[in-house]
């Protein structure tokens, strides 16, 4: 069954879960409310201007998780779904998901967020197979250190392919969704990218190369 992979931050979503997670443990006061939310912004730029330092923000957003007991960010996770990632759902894109689902397709998120912040939103739009930056867990606690290579940019193919041999599967009539210009490296791996509310570098590339742009945001 061919591959439908989905980015999820401004694609399936209208917002960005990884920089709403910041902004959530800032506004509960569970980080230093000025500091952290005034670096979660400068990452957040800095990502959409293709220059993210991937391991120093990692440094950042992690730290938290390393900071709680498992038990207490699930509590904190659960608030964070209802008041952030609830209203940010696109009716558009659990459409396009069940599309790919009722034509059999294989459904994949492939996300640069960390896995404690997205499995339960891949869950909400019923997508089993989740590739995400995995936070490192020692003894039931997070560490604070990421496992494994960060699922962004490069990594994503890297993380891909593994996930690939590792199910015996492969890229044949594939499709990737996406809205950035980081996602570049992957789109170009499968037969079908598309770009979905794309900032301007990535709608360039797609007009260029003659794929598809649509709109989950109508």
């Amino acid at each position: 069954m061919p591959l439908a992979i989905f980015d999820l931050d401004n694609t399936l979503l209208n917002g960005d879960s990884d920089h709403l997670w910041g902004l959530f443990l800032a506004e509960q006061d569970i980080v230093d409310g000025g500091w952290y939310e005034q670096e979660n912004d400068r990452f957040y730029q800095e990502y959409k201007e293709g220059r993210l330092d991937i391991f120093e923000f990692l440094r950042f957003s992690l730290k938290p998780l390393s900071e709680h007991p498992p038990e207490q960010l699930r509590q904190w996770h659960q608030a964070f779904m209802h008041e952030k990632i609830e209203p940010i759902l696109l009716p558009a894109a659990r459409a396009l998901v069940d599309k790919h689902r009722c034509a059999g397709d294989t459904l994949m998120i492939i996300t640069a967020t960390n896995a404690f912040v997205t499995a339960p939103i891949a869950a909400a739009f019923g997508i089993d197979h989740l590739i995400a930056t995995e936070p490192e867990m020692v003894d039931g606690r997070y560490t604070g250190e990421v496992a494994g290579t960060p699922c962004f940019q490069e990594g994503k193919v890297t993380r891909l392919k593994q996930w690939l041999e590792q199910h015996q599967q492969n890229l044949a009539g594939s499709s990737f969704y996406s809205d950035s210009h980081n996602d570049l490296p992957l789109l170009r791996q499968v037969d079908h990218p598309v770009a979905v509310d794309p900032d301007e570098i990535l709608a360039q590339y797609a007009r260029t190369h003659g794929w598809p742009i649509i709109t989950l945001r109508e």
